[in-house]
């Protein structure tokens, strides 16, 4: 059977970030920083809440760390469709449920999922299997990177309009990258069209983290090796912003955990707090 067509269970960090996604909304008190239990109906997983990582307690900086990135990058959406944005790219789209949550502002857009082409057939399956269908305005876009099929070429292919301005972003990716290959995709965002933003995260230098966030990050890096999933790039803020220079980026922000903090944490009570392992690369062009 041709790769494309195989249905292959997505990654175990896809279902973790479903999972903590819907952790949120069934642990943590209002208001919810971001709110989605879609993903949960994809995963269908049984007793999920025994599972060892969803352990409120620890896990509560790494689903506060996956609620605040999704809440930054929805708000980001819905910032530039209010510029006449109206192409959205989720590059490592794995369970993201954006068209069928927000269809007020998805309807607006042509949203392209990038993802592999195994974990991509099961999530369509499954968002037939729950009553999901797909809207026109919603394109999958299967790459093969391991055949080394190019992204962007699958993107154009899919009815991408590289002339007109959009949004790209790549969440959780970036530390199973070279730096090689992180320094490849950033000069392929000088390329969109004049308008549009690129937004990635990173993971900060273990170096940069206070000695309890440290050892956890050596726990979930060394998991991630285990799993066959390495961590191959760490960043510092200054290191990633010469990247994006490097790349010929001309406008970049560096975004911390600590604004991520202020914007969606710093009003709660509960103590709700992402940590300052992950940051956000902003581009504009």
């Amino acid at each position: 059977m041709a790769s494309e067509k195989r249905m292959i269970a997505p990654e175990h960090t896809a279902v973790r970030v479903a999972l903590w996604r819907a952790l949120h909304v069934r642990i943590d008190p209002k208001p919810h920083v971001f709110t989605d239990e879609i993903g949960l109906k994809l995963v269908g997983e049984d007793d999920w809440q025994s599972r060892p990582d969803m352990n409120p307690e620890f896990s509560k900086s790494m689903r506060a760390s996956i609620v605040g990135r999704a809440r930054f990058i929805e708000d980001l959406v819905e910032e530039q469709i209010k510029q006449g944005v109206t192409q959205y790219v989720i590059l490592g789209a794995g369970l993201d449920t954006f068209a069928q949550r927000r269809p007020d502002m998805g309807s607006g857009l042509q949203i392209f999922e990038v993802d592999q082409p195994g974990p991509q057939a099961w999530k369509q399956k499954r968002l037939h299997e729950v009553g999901l269908s797909a809207p026109s305005w919603l394109h999958f876009v299967p790459v093969d990177f391991e055949a080394g099929q190019s992204w962007w070429e699958q993107l154009i292919a899919a009815g991408f309009d590289n002339a007109k301005p959009a949004v790209i972003v790549s969440t959780g990716v970036s530390m199973y990258l070279t730096k090689e290959a992180n320094l490849s995709l950033l000069q392929q965002m000088t390329k969109l069209a004049p308008g549009s933003t690129f937004a990635m995260t990173f993971m900060l230098s273990l170096d940069l983290l206070e000695s309890a966030e440290r050892a956890s990050m050596e726990f979930v890096m060394k998991r991630a090796q285990e799993a066959g999933t390495p961590f191959l790039s760490l960043f510092s803020p200054g290191e990633m912003l010469a990247l994006a220079n490097e790349a010929g980026i001309k406008t970049s922000q560096y975004v911390s955990a600590n604004d991520l903090y202020q914007r969606y944490f710093a009003q709660r009570t509960d103590g709700l707090n992402a940590g300052t392992a992950e940051a956000f690369l902003v581009v504009r062009t």
